[in-house]
């Protein structure tokens, strides 16, 4: 019964301090505040000391799992060294069985490439031409026909070249059509752009197999472009329609390179003037009679 007393006295005292509080802090808002600071001030060394336990025991959790993600990351990458390891080797004795079968057969390497570095000026991309332009011309040594790669991965070629400014013509244009295979089956085909963001492999063999996240690479032929540039994968084969999605899109571009890889292509340019400049040569007249 006592017991039952206290609680209902020590609940209607509470309720009484609250309100006496409230009242208070309606009266003199600058006394209760100075009040709560003094509390918090004798409180908080209190409240400290009681935590300290508790913080060093989280402490030493987040350590044992930091340890023991360690541990596993350790593993992890002492197996991803190894296999590094392994394609080292692998990668070593295949270039040295390659420079012996190319010293066998007399193989002509291609030419050193050279390149320009250049920055995304304007995006000329739209529903009806996907090019851009870029700030190097021909004081840069930027050529007509020249390669333009992002990284590794090529995007485009170049068309106009102007004396401080270049425009390229990137893989999506309609007007774009690029020899290419597919990287695992070697089989051929010509990657034709259509205005999309994901352009069409044509000419295709109908024998050749080709599967969504197969890599295409440029293929070499016409002598314009490198073997092996990357491109993109197929990322849909519906309908005999098989499409390509580019590993960089125009948006992402802000720095592009533009390479010389010193192929002349299949007409050398210097061919090429010389055949438009020459005139018809007179027809010899006979003598007259």
């Amino acid at each position: 019964m006592l017991k039952l007393l206290a609680q209902r006295f020590a609940f209607l005292s509470m309720i009484l301090i609250s309100l006496g509080l409230m009242l208070v802090g309606k009266a003199d808002g600058v006394l209760v505040e100075r009040v709560r600071l003094a509390v918090g001030d004798v409180v908080a060394p209190v409240i400290e000391v009681i935590f300290r336990p508790a913080t060093a025991i989280a402490n030493a959790v987040n350590g044992v799992r930091e340890l023991a993600s360690l541990r596993a990351d350790n593993g992890r990458l002492r197996e991803e060294n190894a296999r590094l390891m392994h394609w080292q080797t692998v990668a070593r004795h295949l270039d040295v069985e390659n420079q012996a079968l190319h010293a066998q057969l007399n193989f002509i390497p291609d030419p050193d490439a050279s390149f320009i570095t250049s920055r995304v000026i304007g995006d000329t991309g739209g529903a009806f031409v996907h090019s851009m332009l870029i700030n190097a011309g021909s004081r840069d040594g930027v050529r007509k026909g020249q390669a333009v790669v992002s990284g590794e991965t090529m995007v485009g070629r170049i068309i106009d070249v102007g004396l401080r400014s270049a425009r390229v013509l990137l893989l999506t244009d309609i007007n774009s059509h690029l020899p290419v295979m597919v990287e695992g089956t070697r089989a051929r085909a010509i990657l034709t752009g259509d205005n999309s963001d994901r352009p069409r492999l044509d000419y295709l063999s109908p024998n050749a197999n080709v599967a969504p996240g197969d890599r295409v690479v440029t293929s070499g032929h016409g002598g314009v472009f490198p073997p092996g540039l990357p491109i993109g994968v197929v990322s849909s084969v519906q309908d005999g329609v098989i499409r390509v999605e580019p590993f960089v899109h125009r948006q992402q571009l802000e720095y592009v390179m533009v390479v010389d890889y010193g192929l002349a292509g299949i007409l050398p340019s210097d061919v090429s003037a010389a055949a438009d400049s020459r005139e018809p040569s007179a027809r010899p007249q006979g003598p007259e009679h």
